[in-house]
């Protein structure tokens, strides 16, 4: 029976990097809009960041990492996350998922834990060190060099973005 199509369409798969692409584009596009929501509003959404050692502020951890003080504290942590955020996308979905719930849920449970007294801490600094954790420890169990080497160089390079998140900084 030639000349019928098949019973199924074909689907074709996008490439990894172009999934990739879109998935980490999408999701700093919503931080964006969140922060638009959140300017509109006066600001009011920041207050639902995490209030260290509150027993109320742990639902800051669901939400702190989606709000950000202002949109210069966002224009931060863009570039940090798309690159990152890209990098791990590149191993898949699920693992992009669970990397990102276990960082997500560790840093800020460590921000309830440690973070300073009468405060509201918000922003996606810690997911974005967590992502280049695991990109570092991957090519460590991987055995990978140049995945070893990749996590080193963008260590080197937004490394020392990691002093500024340390408490006692300026608007830590």
């Amino acid at each position: 029976m030639t000349g019928f199509p098949p019973a199924t369409p074909q689907t074709t798969r996008r490439p990894p990097w172009q999934t990739a692409g879109i998935v980490i584009i999408a999701f700093v596009a919503a931080l964006w809009v969140i922060e638009i929501v959140n300017s509109a509003s006066g600001g009011d959404l920041t207050d639902d960041g995490i209030r260290p050692r509150q027993l109320g502020g742990l639902w800051g951890v669901l939400w702190a990492p989606l709000l950000h003080a202002n949109f210069t504290h966002l224009e931060s942590n863009t570039i940090p996350l798309l690159v990152l955020g890209f990098l791990v996308l590149l191993g898949g979905l699920v693992r992009f998922g669970v990397v990102t719930a276990t960082v997500w849920l560790v840093s800020g449970i460590g921000v309830w834990i440690v973070g300073g007294s009468n405060t509201v801490v918000v922003g996606a600094s810690g997911i974005a060190f967590g992502w280049l954790a695991y990109i570092i420890v991957r090519g460590v169990f991987t055995r990978s060099f140049v995945q070893l080497a990749l996590g080193v160089v963008i260590l080197v390079i937004y490394g020392s973005l990691l002093w500024g998140v340390l408490p006692g900084q300026p608007g830590v």
